[in-house]
């Protein structure tokens, strides 16, 4: 909606961003000897002003070659402010200058093209309580927070000057030692470093809002609960959303009262905050679930339902990985929804894919649908890897062909054979994967080990 724009007085102070012009005969222009033409130009300029348009509330950019500054001027008695009208800007341009007698007009005459506020100290302000001198000026900073202030005050009255600028103003300025060109360099500066201001106050807020995403997304990924297994555990997390700390990729380790220890690893379909939140919520339930006593089929069952209730899209699936390996740590219970088979190494033996033949389907894509538990022999000294298809859809070199399962086998292999083991075989398998891509990976990647030495 247009900002209407009260009629003001023909005096100097209400637009003198342009010298004004002389009438017929050489006279000086006073209130009341309109010309023609400057009639003209006031319904013009009245257009522009009447048809500002409020946006966001932020000063229009003044470094556009076309736009000139506006100052707004808050006095209520404009006649006696001491402003020369010649006021120009670092290019050249007249700087245009609109007037409010009081807060309540200032307010109407507020919109986006107002670059900078000159407020008078003394005009009363609404509400004052006893001894505030600068209530006026809170007031105003309430009403423009993105708009550069200068206080006026009387000359000698320099503390009152500097409390302005502590409490937000941008500087301070006498009013009887005012002139064109020190106020115009005064507008400028203060237009500037308003701007300055904004920008490393919202660069502060960013790395705030960062540093809370952070903390946030660090205590969502998963400590385990192994107290009291034999088992050695080690986890790997590179998210492929750029500074993410989290991704669509989840993992989990518990041991449950019976001595059996409880792993999974999956991927919720895309990368972003999404996705990553609903990998957290899936991973929190089938922790909650085998806790409880579930799991196979009916852990799973429920948490498609878990996953069904909770995404966005029903296009969203998630595959998961699921291993229970018993007290005596020689055997487990396989259970795969629509996930690549987990590998496992041995000293006897090169390292290899788990036999799975039963695949289940994603989570999310068939209501109703099984997922059989495969019985897996494991030997008494072992160590099992699982990984999301991250790791192994990285490409190799510029072409496009792709790492896939059995290059990560022979990686593993070779890695094994360096006496990699733990955290540091983790390392080196991630940053071989991204070395043969050539750069990062452009998915989420997540490895979980778990081994067993007697």
């Amino acid at each position: 909606m247009p900002v209407p724009v009260p009629r003001q007085r023909a005096i100097p102070a209400v637009e003198c961003g342009q010298a004004q012009a002389a009438p017929a005969g050489g006279g000086p222009l006073t209130e009341g000897t309109p010309r023609t033409d400057d009639r003209t130009d006031d319904r013009k300029e009245a257009t522009v002003e009447n048809n500002a348009t409020p946006g966001d509330g932020v000063p229009h950019d003044v470094t556009a070659a076309h736009t000139n500054l506006t100052l707004l001027l808050i006095e209520d008695d404009p006649t006696a402010a001491p402003i020369v009208p010649d006021l120009l800007d670092s290019a050249g341009k007249p700087i245009r200058m609109r007037t409010a007698r009081n807060l309540t007009e200032a307010e109407r005459l507020l919109t986006d093209d107002v670059h900078c506020i000159l407020l008078d100290l003394a005009l009363p302000a609404p509400g004052r309580a006893a001894g505030d001198e600068l209530a006026v000026l809170r007031h105003v900073l309430e009403l423009a927070p993105r708009h550069a202030v200068l206080a006026l005050t009387a000359s000698g009255d320099a503390e009152r000057g500097a409390e302005a600028v502590r409490v937000g103003a941008q500087d301070y300025l006498f009013r009887d030692e005012l002139d064109g060109r020190l106020l115009s360099r005064a507008i400028r500066y203060a237009v500037e470093r308003k701007r300055s201001d904004t920008a490393e106050r919202r660069l502060a807020e960013g790395k705030l809002r960062a540093q809370e995403n952070a903390r946030l997304e660090r205590g969502l990924l998963p400590t385990p609960l192994l107290e009291g297994s034999p088992l050695r555990f080690a986890a790997r997390y590179r998210p492929g959303r750029s500074r993410a700390l989290l991704g669509g990729d989840f993992y989990d380790t518990v041991r449950t009262p019976d001595g059996t220890v409880h792993a999974m690893i999956g991927d919720v379909c895309g990368h972003g905050p999404d996705e990553a939140a609903l990998g957290v919520e899936l991973r929190i339930a089938w922790r909650a679930l085998t806790l409880a006593g579930l799991c196979g089929d009916q852990l799973l069952s429920t948490l498609q339902q878990v996953l069904e209730h909770e995404r966005d899209d029903d296009e969203i699936f998630a595959t998961l990985c699921t291993v229970d390996i018993a007290p005596d740590g020689r055997r487990a219970g396989l259970c795969l929804a629509g996930h690549p088979a987990p590998l496992i190494a041995r000293p006897d033996r090169p390292a290899r894919l788990l036999p799975y033949d039963n695949n289940g389907p994603a989570l999310g894509l068939l209501p109703g649908a099984r997922w059989p538990r495969m019985q897996v022999e494991l030997g008494a000294e072992w160590s099992l890897m699982l990984y999301t298809d991250g790791l192994i859809e990285g490409r190799i070199g510029e072409g496009r062909e792709r790492l896939g399962q059995d290059g990560m086998v022979e990686m593993i292999r070779r890695q094994l054979a360096d006496g990699l083991t733990g955290e540091d075989l983790l390392r080196a398998a991630v940053n071989e994967v991204r070395d043969l891509n050539g750069g990062e990976l452009t998915d989420d990647v997540a490895v979980v080990l778990l081994d067993r030495v007697p």
